[in-house]
């Protein structure tokens, strides 16, 4: 018994080694590289922004050493009670950027999509960017962005940020979301088939062909969504259209959680949401995790033959952390903890969605609630 369960488990790594082996070789990259594109459409950049006065100076300073030039900037402050407003204001010469002050949520609505649907009636370009606040762009960032665009005719690019990460609590959170990615999605297959089963997006770096964006209803399309760029991603697919997702490599930065309570937090308003499956089948699914990735450390300790399972699994996190630009030695040492960790945020996301208990920059953002 114990021998059949090894070579379930050895089969199971071995796929996923050969997937995580697969995107270091081919994932889609936004490089840093300063071309200069022959023709430079008209591209309007679309920041919500709820109380991000630590972040929003650092996107703003990195949006004005941009070498694409065709472009505006408009800033929504989603009714911030801290200094983000003033901040925006004080770079709006620099940066030539626009604020606007959000409106009244509506009921039917979730915070940041309607926030990006106020900014997306405020815009003129060919090309719609949507980032975050916490995001830091190379000055070629843009530019390479669309040329992906161009070159492949897409009608939808996200990027996976590069993430910046400080701190041991950190570093049990953060690095779960390109494990998730790079563990079980080839990203080229997201480009390659049409199938809504190969799409990924990450809502803080996603650029659309405004054309595009509008005949698939905008964001009023995904409102009630908590995991709107997986919802775009999934319609633009059935629909048809083409979308591609990168790695935002030394081009797309992103200090996306400070510690390890913000990041379970942030984590848990995405993680039982983003899959889409009753709660039975996610508990299913995190168990599938612990006894794939986390047994098998346990099981060494008993049978020698798990250390070739072992060794496979923090292979494969060795492959996942180099297109990451993640720390290869910490990803290593870490992997059982954050497995771990991964487990808690799971069932703490599924409880707190079940309890109507979703809450972000002090908003309930709870589904239909």
């Amino acid at each position: 018994m114990l021998d059949i369960f090894f070579y379930i488990l050895l089969l199971f790594n071995i796929l996923f080694l050969g997937i995580s082996l697969f995107n270091w070789l081919t994932a889609p990259r936004i490089k840093n590289s300063n071309i200069k594109l022959n023709d430079e459409p008209f591209v309007s950049v679309l920041i919500p922004a709820r109380n991000e006065e630590r972040n929003i100076p650092n996107l703003l300073n990195s949006l004005s050493s941009q070498n694409y030039q065709n472009l505006e900037i408009i800033v929504l402050d989603d009714n911030s009670n801290d200094n983000t407003a003033t901040i925006v204001n004080k770079f709006s010469d620099v940066t030539k950027s626009r604020l606007l002050s959000g409106v009244l949520l509506p009921e039917t609505w979730l915070g940041k999509n309607w926030a990006c649907n106020q900014l997306s009636n405020e815009a003129k370009g060919e090309y719609l960017l949507f980032i975050d606040a916490d995001v830091i762009l190379d000055s070629s960032a843009i530019s390479n962005a669309i040329r992906y665009m161009q070159e492949y005719n897409l009608d939808m690019l996200s990027s996976f940020s590069t993430q910046q990460i400080s701190g041991f609590g950190s570093w049990l959170t953060i690095p779960l979301v390109n494990w998730l990615l790079l563990n079980f999605l080839p990203l080229k297959f997201v480009l390659w088939f049409k199938n809504p089963s190969f799409a990924a997006a990450n809502g803080q770096f996603i650029l659309f062909k405004t054309e595009t964006y509008k005949q698939i209803g905008g964001h009023a399309a995904v409102k009630d969504q908590v995991v709107e760029d997986m919802a775009f991603a999934k319609i633009l697919k059935r629909k048809g259209y083409k979308i591609i997702t990168t790695l935002g490599d030394n081009t797309v930065f992103c200090k996306m959680y400070s510690g390890f309570n913000e990041g379970v937090n942030g984590f848990a308003k995405n993680f039982f949401p983003g899959f889409e499956i009753p709660a039975m089948l996610f508990y299913m699914l995190l168990l599938f995790f612990a006894v794939t990735f986390l047994a098998p450390f346990v099981m060494a300790l008993l049978s020698y033959k798990f250390i070739l399972i072992t060794a496979i699994i923090l292979l494969a996190r060795i492959f996942q952390s180099l297109p990451s630009k993640q720390n290869i030695v910490i990803n290593t040492l870490l992997h059982p903890l954050q497995i771990i960790v991964m487990l808690y945020i799971g069932v703490l996301s599924v409880n707190r969605l079940n309890n109507n208990r979703i809450e972000w920059k002090g908003r309930n953002i709870t589904k239909n609630n």
